[in-house]
């Protein structure tokens, strides 16, 4: 799902025209993932450079929301606009479709290296740059950093120079999952804004919108804890709702063909939600992303916490697996031990 598709959902728009008076050169938003961190960053970055920005409701509204249709937004959809600049990934670049510079696509090509899942110093000196050029549409420049904790020490720094003398009409808008990744610095010169969370019905709205009928748009939401971008992605990825509940009894028989065709990261992810509602019901609490029926008998408490150490180191490595279908296996494998571990 691109940005610019869930710009239209009603809380990314409500934030938006909230955002769009505030004052200051650098915003950052932040929350857990799935909220709409990139959507909101790319639709306020439309807002900024739009040539004819739409007022909102009532008499004197200010503009809060790109018209779509000028020059600029069609650029902007283009991923071509020459004010606008991201500090991505290259991995996250190619899967929202943002062009490379032509130096990082040729060494892809040749098959120099792997696409990068930091930010790489080159683009943030390539950003600095940019930072000091004259607009070419006579508007606001806009750098947009995603996910900004993928930068390391040596490009948060090269951004903090800039950050404290913003030039001209340069905007920041930092997005991120984990902000308590960036430097203080950082996040102590901007504008900080934490993403807020959809109601319920809300959210089932939009997913149908989105088209996943209603009973599996709210059986995805709970599966993402609520939080829709995260639901839509799910419900995309070729899981039905049937598998996803059946995956913790699944897990509990060591079944690795269930899961043969996930990725390492996915497996993590649904692995860790288990987790959590085993450690849930283990208190007498309420599972969050599984329904109670679903859930196996939750282990003892030295099980489960071994279980949730070894599962959150796995995910501080999970995208660079040395082999990922022995990963999956390893991962079911431990899964089943810690699950049959007595009460």
């Amino acid at each position: 799902m691109t940005g610019l598709a869930a710009s239209t959902a009603p809380w990314i728009a409500r934030q938006r025209a909230a955002l769009a008076a505030q004052p200051g050169q650098a915003l950052l938003l932040h929350g857990p993932s799935g909220l709409g961190q990139y959507a909101l960053a790319e639709s306020l970055a439309a807002l900024w450079l739009c040539e004819q920005p739409v007022a909102g409701e009532g008499e004197g509204a200010a503009p809060d929301q790109a018209c779509g249709q000028c020059a600029s937004c069609h650029l902007l959809g283009a991923h071509t606009h020459p004010d606008m600049r991201v500090l991505m990934p290259e991995a996250v670049m190619q899967a929202l479709d943002w062009p490379l510079s032509e130096k990082a696509q040729q060494e892809l090509d040749d098959k120099k290296r792997k696409p990068s899942r930091e930010i790489r110093i080159d683009a943030m000196r390539d950003a600095i740059e940019f930072a000091q050029r004259t607009s070419a549409r006579g508007r606001a420049k806009v750098v947009l950093v995603y996910p900004a904790e993928r930068m390391n020490h040596v490009t948060a720094n090269a951004l903090l120079k800039t950050l404290e003398e913003p030039p001209g009409e340069l905007r920041f808008v930092l997005a991120t999952e984990a902000a308590h990744r960036l430097l203080p610095t950082i996040r102590s010169r901007c504008l900080s804004h934490a993403m807020a969370w959809p109601v319920a019905d809300e959210a089932q709205s939009w997913l149908a919108s989105q088209g996943l009928a209603p009973a599996d748009a709210l059986a995805w939401l709970r599966a993402a804890g609520g939080r829709p971008e995260e639901a839509l992605k799910m419900a995309q990825s070729g899981l039905s709702v049937a598998q996803w509940r059946l995956f913790p009894q699944a897990m509990a028989r060591g079944d690795t063909t269930s899961v043969a065709d996930w990725g390492p990261a996915q497996l993590v992810d649904a692995l860790q939600k288990l987790a959590h509602d085993l450690a849930a019901t283990r208190s007498g609490a309420e599972p969050r992303f599984f329904e109670l029926g679903a859930l196996p008998k939750p282990p003892g408490w030295p099980a489960l916490a071994q279980w949730h150490k070894d599962l959150v180191a796995t995910a501080s490595r999970v995208e660079h697996p040395f082999n990922p279908g022995l990963m999956l296996e390893a991962l079911v494998s431990q899964a089943r031990t810690a699950l049959h571990s007595k009460p």
